[in-house]
């Protein structure tokens, strides 16, 4: 089990590192296809788009499928995405190949999951997770900026190919080294559906989408708010995401491991976190010791959010839990298009330093809403 789950990581590692990976060199194809940056950002909101929309029910229509089986279809499909975008076709072409694979990237997610806590002892379910989203803490501090540099130093096209290749190792290991995971005692439809009736799912994945609007709506906008705010130039904005995305990993790690003692309070304990970096965050300016303390904070909280999400999702869908996790990577892809477009409009009505007031809005929603579940709760 321990060799699947980290197997499995890297699959995310690849799936994690093709849609993000797209971020640095959104200049280059806006260039190449003589588009604006606002044409060329549809090659990843339409990936995230696609993800929320249709995610869960190809994930729920898959549901009675080995997981192996899944895992494979999804990889292949984005090394086949990798390969077309790699051709440089005309943008409509190009837009079709990059949102083909975002149909499976739920489908993954879920089945990667549950291969790594299937057969791990109650206690260790969280940690098994957590190694799952190492896999995209890995891709935040590794894979994308690699390919970005593989862009660099040759052209576009060679990220994507890079994308590929990495996709395609994940796919072999996967094939090679996971044994088949069939369906056993499959879950209804019904009873997966269910779970969209069930106020208590629902309002866990409102706050989940409401927490990751809060962290998207300064995050989307790091390379400006640090330029602008912090007065940073491009080589110390590059450290500084390096730096946010190493503290990352270790936040991630930290965060399943209080998450095997007590889910609610790690994520109260987070979410108070975030409302005191966004506050300092408001407040500093320039670049000095503090910039540097404050963003490896930053880093560290952000990404351990993530799995916060995700296992504040499925703890509530006993008995679905591969369909809420699909639903959980849909309601993440909402909460990051609701941040950016918040964060954007106040960019444009007030300022870029003002982003934080929104995200400290959003996550004092999230709390009270969790204050209210956890006080319900107890009743």
């Amino acid at each position: 089990m321990n060799r699947i789950k980290y197997i499995a990581a890297l699959g995310i590692f690849g799936v994690i590192t093709t849609e993000f990976g797209v971020i640095g060199i959104l200049p280059q194809l806006a260039r190449h296809y003589e588009i604006g940056m606002d044409k060329a950002g549809w090659l990843l909101s339409g990936f995230a788009l696609v993800i929320a929309l249709c995610g869960p029910w190809v994930t729920l229509a898959a549901s009675g499928i080995d997981r192996k089986k899944m895992m494979l279809s999804a990889l292949l499909l984005f090394v086949i995405s990798n390969v077309l975008s790699a051709m440089a076709p005309p943008f409509g072409l190009m837009l079709f190949a990059r949102i083909l694979p975002a149909f499976l990237h739920p489908l993954y997610f879920s089945a990667a999951i549950y291969a790594a806590v299937s057969n791990a002892p109650e206690k260790d379910k969280h940690s098994a997770t957590a190694v799952i989203f190492g896999g995209v803490s890995i891709a935040t501090v590794a894979g994308v900026p690699f390919t970005t540099y593989l862009a660099d130093l040759f052209s576009w096209q060679t990220a994507f190919i890079g994308f590929g290749i990495i996709n395609m190792v994940a796919l072999v290991a996967v094939l090679c080294l996971i044994p088949p995971m069939p369906v056993t005692g499959k879950t209804t439809v019904g009873s997966q559906l269910g779970l969209l009736g069930k106020p208590a799912f629902l309002l866990q994945a409102v706050i989940t989408s409401l927490m990751i609007a809060g962290m998207f709506a300064v995050y989307g906008y790091f390379a400006d708010f640090m330029g602008k705010i912090n007065q940073l130039n491009g080589v110390e904005i590059s450290k500084m995401l390096m730096l946010f995305g190493v503290m990352g990993v270790a936040g991630n790690w930290a965060a399943g491991k209080l998450l095997s003692k007590s889910l609610p309070a790690t994520l109260v304990f987070f979410l108070l976190m975030l409302a005191i970096i966004y506050t300092i965050l408001y407040f500093n300016s320039g670049y000095h010791i503090y910039t540097i303390m404050l963003t490896a904070v930053w880093g560290f909280v952000h990404t351990g959010c993530f799995l916060i999400g995700q296992s504040w999702i499925s703890s509530a869908a006993e008995g679905a839990e591969e369909f809420a996790n699909s639903l959980g990577v849909a309601f993440t892809n909402l909460g990051i298009a609701m941040g950016t477009t918040i964060g954007g409009w106040i960019i444009i009505n007030s300022g870029i330093r003002y982003t934080a007031w929104a995200s400290i809005g959003l996550i004092a929603v999230a709390l009270l809403l969790t204050g209210l579940k956890l006080s319900y709760r107890r009743k």
